[in-house]
């Protein structure tokens, strides 16, 4: 089985791919986003909890722009499509800049392994874009100016949606997502059956390989900006870096930034500060 660089050791890939094993302060960093996060659902107008799906946990997060016909930012959260310590609401601090600056933010939830398989989860995040195409308008969005985000997971996710051929899933526009910016993501999982986190996602040979965006069509064909902290492994860094190579390959037009001095967890924090290099840039994606 190919892995990119790194081969077949678990150890190594338990490394280089589970930040959790290098880096001992992850939960103060999560519970420190949790904090600005509930600072801001203090403090910015939102909608919350709206359900997508039939699931206790396909619920969303809807913070309005003020005027109508609003660039809508869809953005996933991470965790390794398994952690409970991770939601939605660990990221609401994004929608303070993003609102500010004029855009409609929506922040979904999804079921977690080993309850669903990963390719469960993909598909709700595709029920959860349809859904938001079909209702944002309510939320001052323009269905026509979706654009995707996502963190680590949620990058992988992020991924999927672009690969997504939304006319022959939901009947909708195929250029659904109109824009795309994964962060810290996982586009080729296959490794991740050598992992320790194989005991609850589960992955055979077939759905490892077709739930990975690097060797998928990109079936939507907007501008996509990769990010990677710059202080993640050596994998995050190829992750991303071939991703992107894949975009450019298929005429996609694909930026990379790697942002100094963040780990995998850190490089979110950026989303909160209006005028960090990472909101404008995604902001400048969105239009």
């Amino acid at each position: 089985m190919a892995t990119g660089p790194g081969g077949n050791d678990r150890d190594e890939l338990n490394r280089q791919y589970l930040p959790r094993y290098t880096l001992s302060n992850a939960d103060a960093l999560l519970a420190a986003s949790e904090r600005r996060s509930a600072r801001v659902r203090r403090a910015v107008d939102g909608v919350l909890d709206l359900a997508y799906g039939d699931s206790p946990r396909q619920r969303l997060d809807i913070f309005p722009a003020t005027h109508p016909g609003a660039p809508v930012l869809v953005f996933i959260h991470g965790g390794y499509w398994r952690a409970t310590n991770i939601t939605k609401s660990t990221y609401s601090h994004l929608a303070h800049p993003f609102v500010a600056a004029g855009a409609t933010v929506v922040l979904p939830e999804y079921d977690l392994c080993p309850d669903v398989r990963i390719g469960d989860i993909v598909d709700q995040m595709r029920k959860a874009l349809v859904w938001v195409h079909r209702n944002i308008k309510r939320y001052n969005g323009d269905p026509g100016a979706i654009t995707v985000s996502g963190h680590s997971a949620g990058g992988h996710l992020t991924g999927m949606m672009v690969a997504t051929d939304w006319r022959s899933y939901a009947g909708v526009t195929r250029q659904l997502v109109r824009a795309s910016a994964p962060l810290s993501g996982l586009f080729d999982i296959r490794p991740h059956r050598l992992t320790d986190l194989q005991d609850d996602i589960r992955l055979s040979a077939a759905s490892a390989k077709a739930l990975s965006p690097m060797g998928l069509p990109a079936v939507s064909r907007g501008d996509a900006l990769v990010a990677v902290g710059g202080e993640e492994s050596d994998l995050f860094h190829w992750q991303s870096l071939q991703y992107a190579a894949n975009l450019r390959a298929a005429g996609i037009r694909a930026e990379v930034m790697s942002t100094p001095k963040d780990n995998h967890f850190t490089i979110t924090d950026r989303l909160g500060r209006s005028r960090d290099p990472l909101v404008r840039g995604i902001l400048q994606l969105m239009g």
